[in-house]
């Protein structure tokens, strides 16, 4: 059992349509590799964790249902699909025009789940944050402030981590990772 009590995921998400934005190199697997959903659901994520945790993580619109089997298949049970929002804004601070099959995407949530019962210190942080987007993909840095300002200075772990941050355990194919998972050959 690992010690880990807060777990922020920005999983890789594969997707089936190859051709996405006027570009056709929009999508992301054209910014980074993807995972497929049994491959991420065969990471051994809950061997990481505290008996009481809290998991954070990112989901695409048109997948909710792999999102939860995912949260599950690592040991969490979900309790907010929209627990965290991020409204995006242009690097200019216009209102952020993105893909979608049926409207334009503006925002993009995190959903929050639980093993045990981990505790929450901090009740004022707010589920919408407005903000301007960076790299693709890349999350504001306010969303783990908040994190921590939620749970504590507590053992934490950022999934997929697309940069290292102060304070946190980083796993993933684009920083140098903290941890090394089961089954997974070092480089």
């Amino acid at each position: 059992m690992g010690s880990y009590q807060l777990i922020y995921a920005d999983p890789p998400w594969s997707f089936n349509s190859k051709r996405t934005g006027g570009s056709m190199k929009s999508g992301a697997a054209a910014q980074y590799d993807t995972m497929s959903l049994a491959a991420m659901k065969a990471l051994p994520v809950a061997d990481q964790t505290a008996k009481d945790c809290l998991l954070v993580m990112w989901w695409v619109g048109s997948q909710p249902r792999e999102a939860i089997e995912l949260a599950e298949a690592w040991g969490f049970k979900v309790r907010h699909m929209n627990g965290l929002v991020w409204n995006k804004l242009t690097k200019r601070g216009l209102p952020f025009f993105g893909m979608g099959y049926y409207t334009r995407a503006g925002m993009e949530a995190a959903l929050i789940a639980v093993k045990g019962r981990p505790t929450i210190l901090d009740h004022s942080i707010r589920q919408v944050r407005t903000a301007k987007v960076g790299r693709h993909s890349e999350k504001p840095a306010e969303f783990r402030d908040d994190l921590v300002k939620l749970c504590g200075d507590v053992p934490r772990l950022e999934m997929f981590a697309r940069a290292t941050a102060d304070g946190w355990d980083a796993f993933g194919n684009e920083v140098d990772s903290s941890i090394l998972l089961k089954g997974e050959e070092a480089a």
